[in-house]
């Protein structure tokens, strides 16, 4: 599969530009990530020196992504008439995410087991389209 990981909010505390501290079992995670065969792309808004303080960060413990900031590594800008920042990956792992951030042990189970959201042991309320009719909707105040 291919995984894109953003770094400032996801790997690290949020101090951008600075580096902040790795959030708990992040390169751990990664690392597990990788030996299972996953291609991880490292998806970040830092650019140029920013860019690579990430990357020498990452490398110095041990994560070394398979491309960074685009969908492959060989992949040039400069030659590639369709470049564009919106990667193909299959999965992206963000801080922004609807709901936040999962902690890495979560994350690590739900990319080994195939699991969703939905498809998680948490109970969400259902409703049946009787029970949703009935509710009134803050739409329907005005």
């Amino acid at each position: 599969m291919i995984i894109a990981v953003d770094f400032d909010g996801t790997i690290v505390e949020h101090e951008y530009p600075k580096i902040g501290k790795e959030l708990p079992f992040a390169t751990e995670t990664l690392k597990m990530l990788i030996k299972d065969g996953h291609q991880l792309i490292l998806w970040s808004v830092r650019e140029g020196e920013l860019l690579q303080d990430a990357v020498d960060w990452l490398h110095e413990h041990d994560v070394d992504f398979w491309a960074v900031n685009r969908d492959y590594p060989e992949e040039e800008r400069s030659k590639n008439n369709h470049f564009s920042r919106k990667l193909k990956a299959d999965m992206f792992i963000d801080d922004r995410n609807l709901g936040g951030l999962p902690d890495w042990g979560t994350i690590y189970h739900m990319i080994k087991n195939g699991e969703t959201w939905e498809s998680r042991s948490y109970e969400e309320p259902s409703y049946s389209d009787t029970q949703l009719s009935k509710k009134k909707h803050w739409w329907n105040r005005f």
